[in-house]
């Protein structure tokens, strides 16, 4: 995911409603997720970690064409009424009808797979506290990290129980699968062009 700031106070209040946030995200030039009444700036990311980003949407845009499944980039705002986080993944998969706060057209509620990608100053929180709020989603099957750091991927996956299992992908000949979708991504595609892997 990009990265996050501290929370900053808008309109000199240090909490926002979800109206109050909704209407300044609509003219800020800059994102910002929100949680519980607090605002959150995100900042630029790191090289590789556009790279891996690029990658992999594009990786997953070919191999989702003609099926029922979309795949978005950091632009598709994901909304959980469950916790009130309005937050930007670096990517997002939808199957289906794509379902929005109240029918906006904006706040997507209902993705089948969240992918981030970690950077030192979001890793942390994308593995634990983030994940955590992604868990609310009931229609969320599979959360998906990709380092940018090191040729590394995690596949969290919902089991027949409803628990949480990992799978880890710590090669570049490894292939990282999404089984939900029934798809499956070389992490030497992933990663081409950044430093972290040879090529030739």
């Amino acid at each position: 995911m990009n990265e996050l700031r501290e929370p900053i106070p808008v309109y000199g209040m240090k909490k926002l409603t979800i109206e109050e946030y909704l209407e300044f995200e609509r003219n800020a030039e800059d994102k910002h997720e929100y949680y519980q009444g607090e605002v959150f700036a995100m900042s630029g990311a790191k090289l590789a970690h556009n790279i891996a980003t690029g990658n992999l949407y594009f990786g997953l845009r070919k191999r989702l064409e003609g099926k029922s499944c979309n795949p978005f980039n950091s632009d598709q705002r994901i909304y959980i009424p469950e916790n009130s986080l309005f937050t930007y993944p670096d990517i997002s998969i939808i199957c289906g009808d794509i379902l929005t706060k109240d029918n906006d057209e904006l706040n997507a509620i209902n993705p089948t797979v969240i992918v981030e990608v970690l950077s030192s100053s979001t890793r942390n929180y994308d593995m634990g506290g983030k994940f955590d709020l992604y868990r609310d989603i009931p229609t969320l099957k599979e959360y998906i990290l990709v380092d940018s750091e090191a040729v590394k991927a995690y596949a969290f996956r919902i089991n027949e129980t409803g628990h949480w299992e990992l799978e880890e992908y710590k090669r570049a000949e490894d292939t990282l699968e999404i089984k939900v979708l029934q798809l499956s991504i070389p992490l030497s595609e992933i990663y081409e062009g950044t430093k972290l892997i040879t090529t030739g």
